[in-house]
């Protein structure tokens, strides 16, 4: 093999492991904006639709089929909606001082 060869095949699997990162944070971020919408967004009045939001679920599904960037996109406008900020990107958890 030579050192081309090897080198364009190194070359591939950081690519595919970094698509792989790439996605999979993609796919954190839109259960990020769903989770803290499902937390935050329903309400005990009348005209809260909670976890029924039409829009919620259709951005939960292009999430799942692999459409991360849309259900990203369509979960920051509603939270804008909403008159939520939507939360930085990230693993942090909303922390509950009871």
């Amino acid at each position: 093999m030579t050192l081309f060869a090897l080198t364009a095949l190194l070359g591939a699997g950081s690519a595919e492991r970094a698509a792989a990162q790439s996605t999979a944070a993609l796919k954190a971020r839109c259960q990020q904006l769903i989770a803290y919408y499902d937390r935050y967004g329903v309400g005990r009045s009348t005209n809260s639709d909670g976890r029924r939001n039409h829009t919620r679920i259709g951005a939960e599904i292009d999430c799942s089929r692999g459409l991360c960037a849309e259900g990203i996109a369509t979960m920051e406008n509603l939270l804008r909606a909403k008159k939520f900020t939507p939360p930085p990107p990230g693993p942090d958890e909303p922390e509950d001082n009871v």
